[in-house]
């Protein structure tokens, strides 16, 4: 009787738990600061967002990563950014992508999406989210089958504050190269 009540306790405990963590994990939003974070690259270099936010503007961008597969619209986005990195360059910018998915071999998967994209410009870099830590951390685990985030972009400033944010519901609804560059436009006029 007394294991039976430990056993119901225990569930009952490790149930609300999951769902309070789950509850505190908040999406930033524009005005707020981008809570800081640290991941590393596929190989092995540690990266903290705030590392780069102190010396310019960070176009934060979550990948679906690796659900399984190479996602083609992540490829696709990336290349887009690649394509553009002079303009993010001009603008001042340094652009994050975060690669989650399961951690078994993410750091592989991660070097083969970048495959076609090597060397990245010296103003964009991938990290990796093995444990979906940064993703449970802003709120945006695409928790289903064959998913791992939902893909987003944020527009951090110095200061660590978000002035702009795209959380996408689908996979295909992404920022791209030049609606970013505008909105990074568009905030520095109004500075």
């Amino acid at each position: 009787m007394l294991r039976r009540q430990f056993g119901i306790m225990l569930t009952l405990g490790l149930l609300f738990g999951s769902q309070l963590s789950l509850a505190l994990a908040q999406t930033p939003d524009i005005g707020q600061k981008a809570p800081d974070f640290a991941l590393s690259t596929p190989e092995g270099k540690p990266v903290m967002l705030s590392g780069f936010a102190e010396k310019a503007s960070v176009v934060l961008i979550v990948l679906r990563g690796y659900p399984g597969y190479q996602c083609p619209y992540c490829v696709r986005q990336v290349h887009d950014f690649v394509e553009n990195a002079g303009g993010f360059a001009s603008a001042g910018a340094q652009v994050l992508l975060v690669y989650p998915g399961p951690p078994a071999e993410l750091d592989l998967h991660a070097k083969e999406f970048l495959a076609k994209q090597n060397p990245l410009p010296e103003n964009i870099h991938l990290v990796i989210d093995p444990d979906y830590k940064f993703t449970n951390q802003y709120g945006l685990r695409w928790d289903a089958p064959h998913e791992t985030a939902y893909p987003s972009t944020f527009l951090i400033d110095r200061h660590g504050r978000v002035f702009f944010r795209k959380i996408s519901s689908g996979h295909g609804d992404r920022t791209t190269a030049a609606d970013t560059l505008t909105e990074l436009q568009r905030a520095e006029s109004k500075r």
